[in-house]
Parts: C-alpha cells; structure tokens; sequence
C-alpha cells in the first residue's frame, strides 16, 4: 500500500541512526510494530490485579 507521509527529518534520521535501518519504508514499518507492541503490553499491564481475590491454581507435579 502507497502512503504519503510527512515525517520530521530530523525524526527520520535519528531513528534511522538508532536502528541501523536507513529504508525510509522498512523503518516506518518497524517503528508502527514497535508502537503497536508498546500498546499491547500497556494495556497487558493494566489487566493485572484485576482479581485480587483470585485463588492460585494448584499445580500438578
């Protein structure tokens, strides 16, 4: 899919730095799955403690 983006040099070119990927398309790619996994996890982390009367399950052995 084509897209057109405007995207703040300085932005582009510290991230390509950092990561090593200078393909503008690859590294706007792998900075939407770095967000998309950032987001997962918060809201991963916010279901926590949502049962705390919760009984642990016994385990078999």
């Amino acid at each position: 899919m084509q897209l057109v983006l405007n995207i703040d040099d300085n932005l582009l070119n510290k991230a390509a730095k950092l990561t090593g990927i200078f393909e503008q398309s690859l590294l706007v790619c792998e900075g939407l799955k770095s967000l998309i996994f950032l987001e997962s996890c918060e809201r991963l982390a916010k279901l926590g403690g949502t049962e705390p009367y919760l009984e642990v399950a016994p385990r078999r052995r």
